[in-house]
């Protein structure tokens, strides 16, 4: 158990590391363009989509708790034998975007893809939110079929 927290602790750590190093770039002025992806400073004051962006500023405080609210569920069901290194991809993006929001007052997005179509504005934290979440989903498929 220790070393699968371990785990867990030093992947979200340095996601949300990697994440806030990122956006002080654009934060500070970096900017880049090209036909198809654009790297430029947004600001999202709800989440995906900007959905919720009418809440204000509870929504941060509803992301704190939900944040807490999962970390609390992954240690109780025993979740970080299995997924400790996704988890800690998922908890260190959301800790990311949510630290944001206490800083920036909106998470910091940067990555605008308009090749064909415009698609949602999105950052680092998100790539590894998603991530996380495939392998988890990943993971539990192949756990599933080894059972049966």
């Amino acid at each position: 158990m220790i070393r699968n927290s371990l785990i867990f602790l030093l992947v979200a750590l340095g996601t949300f590391i990697i994440d806030q190093n990122i956006k002080i770039l654009f934060v500070d002025g970096f900017f880049w363009d090209s036909s198809c992806i654009s790297l430029e400073l947004h600001y999202n004051k709800g989440v995906a989509f900007s959905m919720f962006a009418s809440l204000g500023e509870n929504l941060k405080w509803i992301q704190t708790l939900l944040i807490i609210g999962i970390i609390g569920y992954i240690f109780y069901e025993g979740y970080l034998k299995e997924f400790a290194f996704p988890l800690g991809l998922l908890i260190g993006g959301a800790i990311g975007n949510l630290y944001d929001r206490f800083i920036h007052e909106g998470v910091v997005d940067y990555i605008a893809w308009h090749c064909g179509f415009d698609f949602a504005i999105f950052n680092y934290a998100d790539i590894m939110i998603n991530i996380g979440v495939i392998s988890i989903l990943i993971l539990s498929y192949i756990s599933s079929k080894k059972a049966t």
